[in-house]
C-alpha cells in the first residue's frame, strides 16, 4: 500500500485526553505503530526512546505512538511515558498506513535475540512490586508489525518502514539521521 504525499490533517486524542494534531503545524511527527498494550518487545523499544526523548525534543521531534489496544489495556502500562500514546483497537489507523499483522512478526530469526532481551527484562521486572504482567491474550493479537512514519509539518512523509519483524524499527539514532538539519517549509 502506498500512503498519499500528504497525510490529511486530523485531530487524534491520547490516552490521557490531550489532543494530538497530525500533523503538527510546530514540528515533525515520529508516528510510530506498535503491537499491544503490554508488550515485552515494544517496551524495550519505547523505554529507549524515553530515555532520549530529550534529544527528540531538541531536533523538533514530537514521538505519537499507536497501539492496537483499548486505553483501558494502555494506561496499566504507558502511564510514565513521557510522549503521546494513541489507542487504536480497531485499527482504523493501522488501515490507513498500511500496517499489518503476520506471523513473520515472532517468527524470523532477525527478531528472537530481542525477543529474548525482552522476556529477560519481564522476569526482572516481573519481581518488583506493582508490576503489571503483560497480558496472556493480548487485544488483537501477538502478531503485529511495527511501523514509522516522519511527517513534516505541512502533512508530507518525509520517511517510512514498515517493519519486517516484531523489532524491525527506527532506533533513536536512525530517526534523529532521518529529521531534516534545515528549516522546513511550514
Amino acid at each position: 500500500m502506498s500512503l498519499p504525499v500528504r497525510i490529511p490533517a486530523r485531530t487524534l486524542t491520547a490516552i490521557s485526553g490531550a489532543p494530538v494534531p497530525v500533523p503538527d503545524p510546530d514540528c515533525l511527527i515520529h508516528l510510530q505503530f506498535r503491537r499491544f498494550a503490554g508488550c515485552p518487545v515494544c517496551n524495550l523499544h519505547l523505554r529507549s526512546i524515553a530515555a532520549r526523548h530529550d534529544e527528540i525534543n531538541a531536533a523538533d521531534i514530537r514521538e505519537v505512538v499507536v497501539f492496537h489496544s483499548s486505553a483501558v489495556e494502555l494506561r496499566k502500562y504507558t502511564a510514565d511515558l513521557p510522549f503521546a500514546v494513541i489507542a487504536d483497537p480497531t485499527r482504523t489507523l493501522y488501515r490507513e498506513f498500511g500496517v499489518e499483522s503476520a506471523p513473520r512478526a515472532l517468527l524470523n530469526p532477525r527478531a528472537w535475540p530481542t525477543i529474548v532481551r525482552a522476556v529477560a527484562a519481564e522476569l526482572r521486572a516481573a519481581r518488583t512490586p506493582g508490576h503489571i504482567r503483560p497480558p496472556t491474550t493480548p487485544e488483537g493479537g501477538r502478531l503485529g508489525l511495527p511501523a514509522d512514519f516522519l511527517i513534516a509539518p505541512d502533512g508530507r512523509v518525509l520517511a517510512s518502514k514498515h517493519g519486517d519483524h516484531v523489532d524491525d524499527q527506527w532506533s533513536v539514532d536512525e530517526l534523529l539521521n532521518l529529521a531534516p538539519t534545515r528549516e522546513l517549509p511550514r
